[in-house]
């Protein structure tokens, strides 16, 4: 889901859920509201073997973009550059690069102009977002 500013609504799941939530990130009354069942929807290839994507969001007049990755088992992905920084939230599995490894629930928040060469041993799935620290602001208390 993308929630635009000014979006109201209320979330609820009977069985129960784990729910990721970044709240206040999408500032810009013309955003598009966008809500995806990715269950149903097609994986496509990356730009290296071994790893699919799934685009999730772009909008012209916006630079942030978000989409999904999946890597099969010993994926490597060469050196991936951040230019306007970069968040990886790690959904499944395991990511590793030259400072460390990585398991489900780890956020990195990567910063402008970041450089590492990610690759998963055993196989991954990633959601990523591209260009949103240019919306990001500091609230005072």
């Amino acid at each position: 889901l993308l929630n635009p500013e000014g979006f109201r609504h209320a979330p609820l799941s009977p069985p129960g859920c784990t729910l990721f939530v970044q709240l206040r990130q999408y500032p810009g009354i013309g955003r598009e509201h966008v809500a995806l069942a990715t269950d149903k929807m097609d994986w496509l290839p990356g730009d290296h073997s071994g790893i699919d994507v799934m685009p999730l969001y772009a909008q012209d007049s916006y630079r942030d973009e978000t989409w999904l990755e999946r890597w099969a088992p010993e994926s490597e992905a060469g050196e991936r550059w951040y230019p306007e920084g970069a968040e990886l939230f790690l959904i499944e599995g395991m990511l590793e690069d030259e400072e460390g490894h990585y398991l489900p629930g780890h956020w990195l928040r990567l910063p402008a102009g970041y450089a590492h060469r990610p690759h998963s041993e055993h196989g991954c799935r990633l959601y990523v977002k591209t260009g949103g620290f240019l919306y990001l602001e500091s609230v005072a208390e």
